[in-house]
């Protein structure tokens, strides 16, 4: 009688006495948008026709799946993965757990200091390219690397405390922290002569950090091949944004914004084997778009003499078309 008094008491509800954990239920919502507007209103003025694409073509899809890292109080961790939909996890009972969750089915980035929830940061991986002299001079302590792959994080800090047989419902929403630029090289004569193309970004942020998706203060350089249209070369680049943002330097006097620089490069291999470079400054053209938006270079011209063949023997060819060196993952140091 003792001992059927104790179960009773300790397990009322017949359906829980063979499972104590307290469980979440994660409903995950998703946000797709792949530029911030920052007083350029791309939304609102886009011109398909233009562009030849809709504004919402380029909003960035659900991934595959999300890895949670659940943070405990004692400061051990553990991690399980969700559909993007979410899903039901045990928990532990207790207090002070946080939360981080983020798209895991990346390529291209680098996670480090995952242990330390502040400091937890995305970054792109290493590749380096012959030549860019006017990019590299620059930004001469950047590194360059790989567009990054498309990420999305959620971070709970002060998740709530559970006691046994809890069952609690949490809505999070994935939030990018990676944009899309698009840049368009607009030509004005020569483009019947261009085979390939490629570009650079140079001044983009080399990481950002998953709690709050601000970037890092130091630079980098993107590498990316650009698409030849008829207009011209066009590519659709991924970043992080501008290094140190949010910060206080959007927003301030458009004298006071020399502080900052941000180069762009159009390499193109010519169909007769050469190749030539073209380097701009583009600081203006990122006053307003620190995540995401469009960057666009017009009057590029290709002369004739320049882009016709001559005798069938070529000069001053590059590395092209050999692919760029693509260096393998390394932990960045902050």
């Amino acid at each position: 009688m003792v001992f059927g008094l104790a179960l009773m008491t300790a397990c009322q509800r017949t359906e829980l006495c063979y499972d104590h954990y307290p469980t979440l239920t994660i409903g995950l919502a998703w946000e797709h948008e792949w530029e911030r507007d920052y007083g350029m209103n791309h939304a609102a003025n886009w011109d398909a026709a233009l562009h030849g694409f809709e504004y919402d073509d380029i909003r960035p899809g659900r991934p595959e799946w999300v890895n949670m890292v659940i943070n405990k109080a004692d400061g051990t961790s553990n991690e399980t993965y969700l559909s993007t939909d979410g899903g039901k996890i045990n928990v532990s009972v207790g207090e002070g757990q946080s939360y981080l969750l983020y798209n895991g089915d990346t390529e291209y980035i680098m996670l480090s200091d995952m242990v330390s929830m502040t400091e937890a940061r995305a970054s792109a991986t290493s590749r380096s390219r012959a030549g860019m002299s006017y990019i590299n001079e620059h930004h001469p302590d950047a590194r360059s690397t790989n567009p990054p792959d498309m990420l999305y994080a959620a971070y709970v800090e002060n998740a709530p405390s559970f006691g046994f047989h809890d069952h609690l419902s949490l809505d999070l929403k994935m939030q990018p922290l990676v944009y899309t630029y698009v840049i368009r090289y607009e030509f004005d004569y020569g483009l019947e002569h261009v085979a390939l193309a490629r570009g650079a970004l140079g001044g983009m942020a080399e990481s950002v950090y998953l709690l709050d998706g601000k970037t890092s203060d130091n630079s980098s350089i993107i590498l990316y091949d650009c698409d030849v249209k008829p207009f011209g070369c066009e590519a659709h680049v991924r970043s992080f944004g501008t290094p140190g943002f949010p910060d206080e330097y959007y927003g301030r006097a458009e004298s006071d914004n020399a502080d900052r620089v941000y180069s762009l490069n159009l390499e193109i291999l010519l169909k007769n084997g050469k190749s030539v470079e073209f380097n701009y400054d583009i600081a203006d053209q990122m006053k307003k778009q620190p995540r995401g938006g469009v960057i666009t270079i017009s009057g590029v011209r290709i002369e004739d003499q320049i882009g016709e063949s001559d005798s069938g023997f070529n000069v001053d060819v590059t590395d092209w078309p050999e692919h760029d060196i693509i260096d393998l993952p390394i932990e960045v140091e902050p």
